[in-house]
C-alpha cells in the first residue's frame, strides 16, 4: 500500500495524494504580475499529478519582495494572471495554492543569479526596507527601519487584503509565510527581534505580530478552506528561536485557525550551521505533529519516492512538500506512483506514453 498517494481531506478541500509542490520564487516577474512562465511552471507541477500546487512567496506590498522580480498580489490587477494558473491547475486534479509573504530585512535584492545582493534605489531596489528592529541581515544589507504599532497594523491589513485577493484568484490554500528570516520570522526570533514594547521581549510578545496576521487572514479566507503556516522550526543556533519554541506556536495558532504546520528551519542570520541531509527537517514535523497534535508537511531534501511513502507511514508528517526535486523533475508523482507500485491516473494527453 502506498501511504504517499492516499487522499487527505482538510476542511472541505480533498487532496488527491500526499505530495505538495513546495513555494518556489522563480523571480519572473515585471511589478509583480504571473506570466506565462508561472502558467507553464505551477502548470506542469498539476500535469504531474501533485496534490496541491503552492505558488511561490507571493508579495503581500510591492516594499515586501525579495527582489523586484518577485510574483505580487497587493492590487486586483494581480487577481486575473493567477486566476488562469489556478483553473490549470485545478483542470489536472490538483489543489492550487498560494504563499502569502513579506521579505522584511531581506527584501531588495537581486535575483540568485545575479548575486542576490542587497540593491539600492538606482539599482531598481527601494528604502525603507521593513523589520521588527533596526537590525541587518548582515554588514553587506542595508539597516532596515523598524516597525512601528501602526505599520504592523498596516501590514496584519495587507495579509487579509491579499486572502481575499487569493481566493478571488480560485486559490483553494493559503500559507502564510513564517520562515526563512523574512518578516513574521523576524518578529519571532529573538536574534532578529530586539523590541521592548508588545511586539518583542517575551514569547507572547514576539509571537503577537504573526498571531495578528493569522486572525486576520482566517477572517477574510473562507471557513471551507484550509490554511497552512510555514514556520523555520529551529534556528540552528545558540539564544534563537527552538523546536520547543515551535511547538508552542503550533498550539497557540491551531485554536485560531490553521490547519497545517509547515516545517523548514534557518534562514534568519546568516552564520547558522545546518546539518543538511536527506530528510534533515523531518524530525521537526514529527515533533510538532506529535506534541501539538496538529498535521504537519515534512520538506527538506525529500527526493526518492520510498523517503516520501516512509514518512507518511510512519505518521512523522501528514504532508511532504517537494522543492528541487520537483525543478528535476516535474512529472515525480507519476514515477513515484510506478516505484511504489501504485496505480495512478495519468494525462489522456499522455497516457500512451505511460509505462506498463
Amino acid at each position: 500500500m502506498a501511504y504517499l498517494f492516499q487522499p487527505l481531506r482538510l476542511r472541505d478541500i480533498e487532496f488527491a495524494n500526499r505530495i505538495v509542490v513546495s513555494p518556489m520564487c522563480q523571480y519572473s516577474c515585471i511589478d509583480g504580475f504571473a506570466n506565462e512562465w508561472h502558467m507553464v511552471h505551477l502548470g506542469s507541477r498539476a500535469v504531474g499529478r501533485a496534490g496541491a500546487v503552492l505558488a511561490e512567496a507571493t508579495a503581500i506590498t510591492p516594499e515586501g519582495r525579495i527582489s523586484p522580480k518577485d510574483l505580487g498580489i497587493w492590487s486586483d490587477a494581480h487577481i486575473e494572471p493567477l486566476h488562469r494558473a489556478f483553473s490549470f491547475i485545478t483542470s489536472q486534479g490538483s489543489v492550487p495554492g498560494i504563499q502569502l509573504a513579506h521579505a522584511g530585512r531581506k527584501a531588495s535584492t537581486s535575483e540568485p543569479w545575479k548575486g542576490g545582493k542587497p540593491l539600492g534605489p538606482e539599482e531598481g531596489g527601494w528604502i525603507p526596507i521593513l523589520a521588527p528592529s533596526a537590525v541587518a541581515f548582515n554588514d553587506s544589507f542595508q539597516v532596515p527601519q523598524a516597525l512601528t504599532v501602526a505599520l504592523i497594523a498596516g501590514i496584519v491589513k495587507a495579509f487579509a487584503e491579499a486572502a481575499r485577493r487569493a481566493e478571488a484568484a480560485g486559490a483553494k490554500v493559503i500559507e502564510i509565510h513564517s520562515a526563512h528570516g523574512y518578516l513574521l520570522h523576524s518578529f519571532l526570533s529573538p536574534l532578529s527581534n530586539h523590541r521592548q514594547d508588545e511586539y518583542g521581549g517575551t514569547f507572547e510578545n514576539r509571537t503577537r505580530a504573526l498571531r495578528e496576521v493569522v486572525v486576520a487572514v482566517r477572517k477574510a479566507w473562507p471557513e471551507r478552506y484550509p490554511l497552512f503556516l510555514r514556520i523555520s522550526a529551529s534556528d540552528w543556533i545558540e539564544g534563537g528561536w527552538t523546536v520547543e519554541d515551535s511547538v508552542a506556536l503550533a498550539k497557540a495558532v491551531k485554536p485560531l485557525g490553521v490547519d497545517v504546520v509547515d516545517c523548514s528551519s534557518g534562514g534568519v542570520v546568516p552564520h547558522a550551521r545546518i546539518p543538511l541531509g536527506p530528510g534533515y527537517q523531518v524530525s521537526f514535523a514529527q515533533r510538532l505533529r506529535s506534541d501539538a497534535a496538529i498535521a504537519t508537511g515534512a520538506v527538506g531534501m525529500i527526493t526518492d519516492p520510498a523517503q516520501a511513502d516512509q514518512i507518511i507511514r510512519m505518521e512523522q508528517a501528514d504532508l511532504v512538500f517537494l522543492a528541487r526535486q520537483l525543478l528535476r523533475e516535474p512529472y515525480w508523482p507519476l514515477q513515484a506512483a510506478r516505484a511504489l507500485g501504485h496505480e495512478i491516473q495519468w494525462p489522456p494527453q499522455y497516457d500512451r506514453a505511460r509505462p506498463k
